[in-house]
């Protein structure tokens, strides 16, 4: 069952939809990419594939829509890693203290510039509190100085044929230290639209998340 939820970020409050199935361990929080929002078609394809498999998930708006419009002329929002990291801190903590996911552990899914806020986010909570990330079209060189510094471990999902991108992912890999896989999808373009590139993508995301997040008590 989904439910809406506000969530209080800062100044801003974003809006989100809480999909927790019964026996979750792990909550996934998706951070979009550019001038995307919690109605991304692609990430609540992904988001529905994690909740089949027993995941829970937050999809939420990163931007508010006073922000949303800012951005809808200039784009100067959407390459803000900072801000859009910050906005992700401030919902992984205020899941972590609802009653319905307070004992879950965290997932980050990242999707193009998400990629990036997704990894700093996880480098500035710690290990404690995001149990794995996964990058989809991912852009985690855009991580930049946080990238050493990731502990969890963390899965780059690039399509075959989005070469800059797959180049760029390679780069950001070779300056982590944690356990980092990078999962290349044969004949993809950069947002995975041919057919079964998003299930491929869904079902290694579900598998790491699985691993990593849910742990051995995970739904079986």
């Amino acid at each position: 069952m989904m439910n809406e939820v506000r969530i209080p970020a800062g100044r801003a409050t974003l809006d989100g939809n809480l999909s927790i199935p019964e026996n979750a361990t792990a909550l996934v929080l998706f951070v979009h990419g550019s001038g995307s929002s919690r109605h991304s078609p692609r990430n609540q394809f992904v988001a529905r594939t994690l909740n089949n498999a027993g995941l829970g998930t937050l999809l939420f708006d990163l931007l508010t829509p006073e922000e949303e419009a800012i951005d809808a002329r200039t784009a100067e929002l959407r390459f803000n890693i900072g801000l859009l990291a910050e906005r992700l801190v401030h919902a992984t903590k205020w899941a972590t203290r609802q009653e319905q996911t307070h004992d879950l552990r965290i997932g980050h899914f990242g999707s193009s510039t998400g990629g990036g806020a997704a990894l700093v986010a996880a480098a500035a909570e710690g290990p404690q509190d995001v149990g794995a990330v996964v990058s989809r079209g991912g852009r985690p060189d855009l991580a930049g100085e946080a990238l050493p510094k990731v502990r969890a471990p963390t899965l780059l999902i690039v399509g075959g044929n989005d070469d800059v991108v797959i180049e760029l992912n390679e780069q950001a890999r070779d300056r982590m230290r944690c356990e980092v896989k990078l999962e290349i999808v044969p004949g993809a373009t950069h947002l995975f639209e041919e057919p079964g590139a998003l299930e491929t993508v869904a079902k290694l995301a579900s598998d790491w998340f699985l691993l990593h997040a849910a742990g051995s008590a995970g739904p079986h």
